[in-house]
């Protein structure tokens, strides 16, 4: 491709320098469109296939080829071809060619093969370079009719110094310099931050493109990478933050260069929008020197590009050797240091059997070609060196070809997809092995069908690994959450049937009611994001239905025995109790759940409350109906204070408290005790209506905590003994060890009187008592009274009670008589 063709005027050459972020690489591409053909060759595979594809949205698959060392899309009659530097098919006579990152004509790996391109690589109209600033000198002086074009960059680039991981801000590229270093920062930041995005060079395109689009999508704010970022792969990063200063360049750790920080650091910022670089916490800061040459973007001229011959000579091996070590005779050419490649050939050459084979012209072609394999599985030279030989030797066998045989059992080696990320990238490095095998057409039998077989295992291995390093390195609930408290006008929430909460997809929580219960997080980062989110998800909802609840009627509210209210069948407030018992005629409630307004929350809370004050009305419609009378005055004297030790107990005393009041008690009195349905039995003092099953459930949830279910049976009583509030709440009386309900006691006083003050074996089986448990709780109910009757014969009030207050404030003191004179007897 040099401009030797007769008739044809000379290739426009031109160099567009400057700094990343400068349109560079877009400026060739738009130039190549504008012609019929062209050919542009990139620096990474990873590159190139951005590339391909984004001539292909615009020309179509049919007018573009793909073509690196382990891809070849090549349609019949491409117009384009994008490609890697080394794999650029130079045979090919194309109008428009570029080459790309054209400064690395000083890599001591790489460097020969783009200084060739440089010298000798040119298309029939136009021919383009692209590279760094430094690279302004060295060209001029390697190609002298270059016309040079610097260019600007786009926007600003300045230090923004150490920070920790943690503190890095949003949108941020961590660049490390080794696999391990890479995954562990990763790590870090999944635990502190959602998650991270990895990208490195060694990953394959499908993997690579597949995780960018975490980053570019917003599901992560933070990527993790090698220094491949530095190679014009474009993304939306405002800040690159370097991990470490030092990296290992095939041969040793040395110092990251000037330039080599700034081709990294640029990638701050896109098009109009700034940029920051700096390091971590971890690393050594940068001198003040440094920062101002990545920050103006001066570095020192490449002094000389690598060089290597490139018209070989293949007559013998000794004269391959030979021929590889001449010297450049130009002034900027630097002969390269040896390379994979010749160092594979030395090796080879001792080999006996390879020496006997490689002695005709056809054979030292072939052993060179095999010792150009890329060692994309970095395994030791001894290893890589036994793999050329069979390549080498399979090539000049009777076939001439690596047959099926040859590659079936080490396809099968590598044709599954289990185990984690270390295991599945090197089945991907050997997958990429076979690919560039498969790819080179005289190698193989079969090779377009090999070719597919191995880009559709690569294919397969890539999604694998991208769904482990996914899982391995974002927690994607957390990071969905964080995205939703970034962008909130965007953030898809909802409330399902079955109160399930989801944010972004994400299962956060249920709501119960007006009550969110939250998931419990993995970490702390989870758990603090989690209720951020929540908080902004559920709020709105849980006012709308503050708003229901306090609307509401009154069939739609429901109270449980253990204090728990009900709307619409959610538990939803708590009624507060004491283990002494609480007014159910003025009622406190506590709306369960802390979200929402207050204002709302206040009249749902005065809603239930109402709600649970007019339900004891109905529930203990008797008792209140005896309270008002007492409160009114409507009952008086002896009634009164029966009435008072009615109220204070619940509607239910033992009959011995009271004895003294219904003996004195006239015929008048009584029937006004009769009028409020208040029954006087042989062992106790009640009121049936607040012994039917709706009232004591009502008047249990008054008391904390429950005390048992009553059933017929005798229950233990225990320690320290219930008030008489909660018994009565159960319709329970006490005697001695046991706990019996009124009804039954009644009903043993009827048996007794039938036996004649006995009970019989029938009356014990009817009772369900054993015969001594009849005895202890017949002298239960025999003992003398533990508190004693004042002097009008009633019992003191009990302690503590709403009642007690009641009776203070009602019950005026009795006035002092006079003493009576003594009657004087009649004299006689």
């Amino acid at each position: 491709m040099s401009d030797r063709a007769a008739g044809l005027a000379p290739s426009r050459v031109t160099a567009v320098l400057g700094p990343t972020n400068t349109g560079k690489t877009h400026l060739a591409v738009e130039r190549m469109l504008g012609h019929a053909s062209g050919m542009i060759g990139l620096p990474l595979r990873l590159l190139a296939r951005e590339i391909y594809e984004r001539i292909v949205r615009q020309r179509g698959a049919a007018a573009v080829a793909l073509i690196t060392g382990e891809e070849k899309i090549v349609p019949p009659r491409p117009h384009y071809f994008v490609c890697t530097v080394e794999a650029m098919p130079m045979e090919r006579a194309v109008e428009f060619l570029a080459v790309d990152e054209i400064q690395l004509v000083a890599d001591p790996e790489r460097g020969h093969v783009f200084t060739q391109r440089l010298l000798h690589a040119r298309g029939r109209f136009e021919t383009m370079f692209l590279g760094a600033g430094t690279m302004e000198p060295l060209i001029r002086r390697l190609v002298p009719d270059v016309e040079i074009v610097t260019r600007d960059r786009l926007s600003t680039l300045s230090y923004a110094g150490s920070k920790k991981l943690t503190r890095l801000p949003r949108r941020s590229a961590i660049v490390a310099f080794s696999t391990e270093r890479v995954y562990a920062i990763a790590e870090l930041i999944r635990r502190q931050r959602g998650g991270a995005a990895v990208v490195m060079g060694s990953l394959s395109p499908r993997t690579r493109n597949a995780q960018v689009a975490l980053y570019q999508s917003g599901e992560v704010d933070f990527l993790v990478a090698t220094d491949a970022i530095g190679m014009g792969l474009n993304m939306d990063v405002d800040h690159v933050a370097f991990a470490g200063l030092r990296k290992f360049d095939g041969r040793r750790t040395r110092w990251l260069h000037a330039h080599e920080i700034g081709q990294i650091a640029g990638r701050a910022g896109r098009h109009l929008r700034d940029g920051t670089f700096g390091v971590t916490a971890e690393a050594e800061d940068l001198d003040a020197d440094l920062v101002e040459q990545v920050v103006e973007h001066h570095f020192e001229p490449v002094p000389a590009a690598e060089w290597r011959n490139a018209r070989l000579d293949f007559d013998t091996l000794p004269d391959l050797l030979r021929s590889l070590t001449v010297t450049p005779e130009r002034a900027g050419l630097s002969l390269t240091a040896e390379a994979l490649d010749e160092t594979l050939l030395r090796r080879l050459m001792k080999d006996e059997t390879i020496a006997r084979i490689g002695r005709s012209r056809g054979a030292v072609m072939r052993l060179w070609e095999a010792c150009q394999l890329p060692d994309f599985q970095k395994t030791t030279l001894d290893e890589h060196a036994r793999l050329a030989k069979d390549v080498f030797t399979a090539l000049t066998g009777k076939r001439g070809r690596l047959t099926d045989d040859w590659m079936a059992p080490r396809f099968a080696e590598v044709d599954r997809d289990d185990g984690q990320i270390d295991q599945l990238s090197a089945r991907l490095s050997a997958v990429r092995t076979l690919s560039y095998i498969a790819n080179r057409p005289d190698w193989v039998h079969d090779a377009q069908g090999w070719r597919d077989r191995t880009r559709a295992l690569e294919d397969r291995l890539s999604d694998v690994l991208h769904e482990r390093l996914t899982a391995r390195f974002v927690d994607r609930r957390t990071t969905a959450l964080m995205r939703a408290l970034n962008v909130r006008e965007d953030t898809f929430a909802g409330v399902a049937d079955d109160g399930e909460v989801t944010i972004e997809g994400q299962a956060v929580g249920r709501l119960e009611g007006v009550r969110f219960q939250m998931e419990k997080g993995a970490s702390a980062l989870e758990d603090r994001t989690l209720r951020q989110a929540a908080v902004r998800a559920v709020t709105p909802e849980i006012s709308r239905r503050l708003g229901r609840l306090a609307a509401d009627a009154d069939d739609a509210f429901a109270v449980l025995a253990d204090g728990a209210v009900l709307w619409r069948g959610v538990l939803t407030a708590q009624v507060q109790s004491t283990a002494e018992g609480t007014d159910p005629f003025s009622p406190s409630v506590r709306l369960l759940g802390e979200l929402g307004p207050t204002p709302a929350r206040e009249r749902a809370r005065r809603r239930i409350e109402a709600w649970l004050a007019a339900e004891a009305g109905r529930a203990l419609r008797d008792l209140r109906r005896l309270r008002q009378a007492v409160e009114s005055g409507a009952l008086k004297g002896l009634p009164r204070g029966i009435a008072f030790r009615l109220i204070e107990a619940g509607g239910l005393i033992d009959r011995r408290d009271v004895e003294r009041d219904l003996a004195a008690l006239s015929q008048a009195e009584r029937r006004a005790l009769r009028s409020f349905a208040i029954r006087v039995g042989v062992h106790s003092v009640w009121l049936p209506g607040a012994m039917k099953p709706r009232a004591r459930h009502f008047a249990q949830a008054f008391l904390a905590p429950p005390l048992i279910a009553a059933t017929p049976d005798l229950i233990p009583a225990p320690t320290p003994p219930p008030s008489p509030r909660r018994l009565s709440a159960h319709g329970l009386r006490k005697a001695g060890r046991w706990l019996v309900q009124t009804e039954t006691l009644e009903k043993m006083a009827e048996l007794r009187a039938a036996g004649h003050g006995r009970l019989s074996d029938a009356a014990l089986v009817e009772l369900g008592w054993s015969a001594d448990q009849a005895r202890q709780v017949i002298a239960a109910l025999k003992t003398v009274r533990a508190q004693m009757p004042d002097k009008a014969g009633r019992a003191p009030p009990i302690p503590h009670s709403p009642f007690a207050a009641l009776a203070a404030l009602t019950e005026a003191p009795a006035a002092p008589r006079k003493p009576r004179r003594p009657r004087r007897k009649a004299r006689a």
